[in-house]
């Protein structure tokens, strides 16, 4: 009896115990803890993401390169897919049964519970009669989304393109991004992504049970309103920016452009180029994308700083003072050249006999001996034992200058070119056994140097400026209070005094006076500037290269330029600079004394021909391929010197009697 009366207690103890934690768990759910009340929430409140306006792109002169239009995206949230008639749904959207259930089947994988896109960029009119009969259709709603346009169709490397992002980005995004959102991809749109993005809006909204809104949820009180991006306005003219992709059509090769007193970039060419409207998104977007990206002449590549050369002749005004500063030369040092270099068995050779020249004839004529020996000079000082500190010494100087170093462009993607380093002629030549002479190819900016258009844009802005460049940069001002980089301020010195650039820039000014730019000579404008022609690696002919500023007194304007397979650089590239340049300085084009008119240059065809193999060719070809690999493998040396990498542009050009001049 007493273990009766026990048990009872024990019984009755526990369902007491079992009833205080019920009652304290019900407290808690419905008093302390608030996640039960916002999966109700959920059930009757939507979320309505608001898209902000993303930041417009202007050029200096407040002329709209980038703008916004809008468009709508369906999205879907699976689980609340009801029956419902796919043919009509098909039919509205313009789409098959069997693709409405290829882009479910996505989005029921990626969550059956969350919203995900399910078509993109239907037509206003499109979204007009879908919104009318969206209660039909349960489970699927459409917002507005902004996209980018572009009114001018120009400069597409430059201001990149959008598209949706990926799932490693939206994870890297800390929660902001989510999926079926819009982020840049290239250009500046990727550069200044976070800047042009916005702030997203959200809106709550109740719904009944098919999902059809009902109102504002509490009249608007946790709603937030979307933040437009900021306004960017960049540093290109989109005068002579037209201009450029006009003279470099059916070309490959790019246009550079800097203002020398701030470092502006006033034109950035890379060609070929393409539309950027193509990349706005769509359901062509991808096909577009793979044509571009297929096109053997590479229109999507940057050319202006992925684009790798030889600089040519137009190296030697900066080895010219490079040696100027060292005290090696002075303006009145002369050269007796027979049109050979006789000092290294006749390498390299000039075109012609130049006589006696002193420094400033020499880079006017372009005469390859005098920049050999004053090379050599550099180079042996102190004799042979310093030969590895001279070069190092030397190629720090040169490194001053922006070459063979990122100059950290606000665009992603930007290659720093290339000098080796003492090691690398140690590796190929052992250490201790090379030679001024070696390496003298150096000398006349051929062999192991490669630059990219936008540093041989900015030497142009340190002679310019006598001895500094201010750092390279397209984005002139953010915002409406015009916000600037401070790292845009700096002057960045290059070690060379600014007495020593006058001799230098009086053979600049002759190369365009009397030299092998004067068919390219401004009426009314001083330019200084100089030729440069490159071989290329396999290429039938020589890249044709002009550097140049204008006018010499309180200079406006540096520019490079590159066209590629082509041939000397007062054949092609000076002419087009010229008519950039005077573009930009008088807002026309006067009659040239040479005659050459920007429409002889706008309508030639310079493209290389395509050759398309048939399938005997691919076959023997992959036959050569399998034989080099059985090669590779049996460790076997074909070549002195040891392999670098090169760019898909330009490759180096390595043995100096394949050089030729300028």
């Amino acid at each position: 009896m007493n273990q009766f009366f026990e048990r009872r207690y024990i019984i009755g103890g526990i369902f007491i115990a079992l009833s205080f934690i019920l009652l304290g768990r019900l407290f808690y759910i419905q008093i302390v803890d608030d996640r039960y009340e916002l999966y109700a929430h959920k059930n009757v409140i939507r979320q309505v993401i608001q898209y902000p306006a993303r930041g417009p792109i202007l050029d200096r002169n407040g002329v709209l390169m980038v703008s916004n239009a809008l468009v709508y995206d369906i999205s879907v949230i699976p689980r609340e897919v009801k029956a419902l008639d796919t043919l009509e749904f098909c039919k509205l959207l313009g789409i098959d049964t069997a693709d409405f259930n290829k882009r479910l089947i996505k989005a029921r994988k990626y969550s059956p519970n969350l919203q995900s896109p399910f078509y993109k960029q239907i037509s206003p009119q499109l979204f007009a009669s879908l919104q009318e009969r969206l209660s039909e259709f349960p489970g699927f709603r459409v917002d507005p989304h902004p996209i980018r346009i572009y009114p001018d169709s120009c400069a597409a490397q430059f201001l990149g393109y959008i598209g949706e992002i990926t799932q490693s980005k939206i994870e890297k995004s800390g929660g902001y991004y989510r999926l079926g959102d819009y982020i840049g991809i290239t250009g500046v749109e990727a550069s200044y992504e976070a800047e042009l993005r916005g702030q997203r809006g959200v809106q709550n909204k109740i719904v009944d049970s098919r999902g059809i809104p009902k109102g504002s949820y509490a009249d608007g009180a946790y709603d937030t309103l979307a933040v437009p991006g900021e306004r960017l306005t960049s540093s290109l003219d989109s005068r002579i920016q037209k201009l450029g992709e006009k003279l470099m059509k059916n070309k490959v090769g790019s246009i550079v452009a800097i203002e020398p007193s701030t470092g502006e970039i006033l034109c950035f060419v890379s060609s070929p180029t393409y539309d950027p409207n193509l990349m706005i998104g769509g359901p062509d977007r991808g096909a577009n994308y793979t044509m571009l990206y297929k096109d053997p002449q590479k229109p999507l590549l940057v050319r202006p700083i992925m684009g790798t050369y030889p600089p040519g002749s137009s190296f030697k005004p900066l080895s010219a003072l490079v040696a100027l500063q060292e005290g090696i030369i002075t303006p009145q040092t002369t050269y007796l050249c027979p049109g050979r270099y006789l000092a290294n068995r006749g390498k390299p050779k000039c075109t012609h006999v130049h006589g006696l020249v002193n420094l400033s004839s020499a880079i006017a004529e372009s005469c390859n001996g005098y920049f050999a020996m004053v090379f050599e000079r550099l180079i042996n000082a102190g004799g042979y034992k310093n030969t590895e500190a001279n070069y190092t010494k030397w190629r720090e100087s040169v490194m001053n200058f922006g070459l063979a170093q990122k100059l950290h462009l606000d665009l992603p993607s930007e290659l720093k070119g290339y000098l080796p380093v003492a090691g690398f002629y140690d590796k190929a030549y052992r250490k201790g056994g090379w030679r001024s002479s070696t390496i003298l190819s150096l000398a006349i900016g051929q062999g192991e140097v490669d630059a990219t258009p936008l540093q041989l844009a900015n030497i142009e802005c340190v002679i310019a400026n006598h001895g500094f460049y201010y750092k390279p940069h397209l984005i002139k001002s953010i915002g409406a209070k015009k916000i600037i980089k401070d790292e845009y301020l700096l002057k960045n010195n290059v070690g060379i005094n600014a007495e020593y650039f006058e001799p230098v820039i009086n053979g600049m000014q002759s190369v365009v006076d009397y030299g092998t730019a004067h068919g390219s000579k401004i009426p009314g404008v001083t330019m200084v500037g100089k030729t440069g022609t490159a071989q290329k690696v396999g290429q039938a002919r020589n890249n044709s290269v002009f550097v140049a500023y204008a006018p010499r007194i309180n200079p406006k304007i540096a520019i490079c330029v590159v066209v590629e397979n082509s041939g000397d650089g007062g054949t092609w590239a000076a002419p087009i600079a010229s008519f950039i340049v005077e573009k930009y300085l008088k807002d026309s084009i006067t009659r040239r004394e040479s005659g050459i008119t920007p429409d002889y240059y706008i309508n030639s065809n310079l493209l290389p021909e395509v050759k398309v193999k048939d399938k005997k060719a691919i076959q023997a070809d992959s036959i050569r391929k399998a034989k080099a690999d059985s090669v590779k493998k049996l460790n076997l040396k074909s070549a002195k010197i040891p392999a670098r990498k090169t760019s898909a542009i330009a490759k180096v050009v390595a043995m100096l009697p394949n050089q030729k001049r300028r």
